[in-house]
């Protein structure tokens, strides 16, 4: 019987990643990886990068933590056809095991005749054009001990960078939409349009299945903190009015089990939020600033952890 009602749980939670605008699987000048983490090789992120341009590019990454801080960068050149292998537990540098961020790869200026022992050199370090940026990407959460392989969304571009942006010095500020992603309105700006909802998956444990877990990933390129009231529903249509509040600033992994005033029996289904309709009263950074005012672009995804498949499922989010 538990069997069974796994089997209901992963069916439910497949099916409804199906209809969504997301783009992802093209090429582009750069893109996003919205979740990374490692605790060594035997748990780590890890990417793997196709270049289509006809060309030496250079690819510049960064890896920022989840309130958008610069962390660390590098780059590496990629020949025609060439296909790069990126393990964040091999590339991330000595102290960042457990810290959870995310990474913006972005192709440098280049043309016909860049080379190889040239491409990474400072003096490309400024976004090539898009039309000469055609990379693209896959990812996948590497976890040895539980011999498990859980497929990370590589959110494509273009990327929309400020002007003048310096690919070794991105900040909080440099990456102002993504192309894959789904683009969100100012709410200040009359209409805000675009103002779209979205529906997370959740499932988490009850005696029927213990050990089930979900954890919500929510990314974004503006500043996201704040609660907001959404509708939580179970898998029979029921809903709840409750608190969904966002503490990072550009990448939250939160627990929806612990969601206060959830039901204890709503340990299916879905929940419902529609970022743009105000700034959050308990918003913490300078007014007019946020994500919600000044608009950007948002991607969301559930991780459901089945103990009793022993796999871990990454769910895409919906969007209208």
């Amino acid at each position: 019987m538990k069997k069974f009602a796994m089997a209901a749980v992963a069916a439910a939670a497949l099916s409804a990643g199906v209809a969504q605008a997301y783009t992802v699987g093209t090429y582009s000048n750069g893109f996003v990886v919205p979740n990374v983490i490692h605790n060594g090789d035997a748990d780590t992120t890890a990417v793997g990068i196709v270049n289509q341009t006809g060309n030496v590019v250079p690819v510049f990454w960064t890896f920022f933590d989840a309130n958008s801080n610069h962390v660390t960068d590098g780059c590496f050149p990629m020949t025609n056809k060439d296909f790069e292998p990126f393990v964040w537990s091999q590339q991330s540098g000595n102290g960042l095991a457990g810290t959870r961020g995310y990474l913006v790869f972005a192709v440098g200026a280049n043309t016909s005749s860049t080379s190889a022992a040239t491409a990474c050199n400072v003096a490309n370090a400024t976004a090539g054009a898009a039309a000469n940026g055609q990379i693209g990407a896959s990812a996948f959460q590497v976890t040895t001990a539980a011999q498990d392989v859980a497929y990370v969304p590589v959110i494509d571009g273009p990327l929309n960078l400020a002007t003048g942006s310096d690919l070794t010095i991105l900040g909080p500020n440099s990456l102002l939409s993504v192309g894959g992603a789904r683009a969100v309105g100012a709410f200040a700006v009359a209409p805000a349009t675009p103002n779209p909802s979205f529906s997370m998956r959740y499932a988490i444990d009850n005696t029927a299945n213990a050990g089930l877990e979900t954890r919500i990933v929510v990314w974004s390129t503006g500043d996201q903190r704040g609660t907001h009231t959404v509708n939580m529903y179970d898998a029979a249509q029921n809903r709840k009015s409750v608190n969904f509040a966002l503490a990072e600033a550009e990448l939250a992994f939160f627990n929806p089990e612990t969601i206060p005033g959830r039901p204890a029996n709503f340990g299916d289904g879905f929940i419902e939020w529609a970022p743009m309709s105000a700034e959050p009263a308990d918003y913490p950074g300078v007014g007019g600033q946020s994500l919600f005012s000044l608009g950007g672009s948002v991607f969301t995804y559930s991780v459901i952890s089945m103990p009793a498949f022993g796999a871990v499922q990454s769910i895409l989010g919906t969007h209208n």
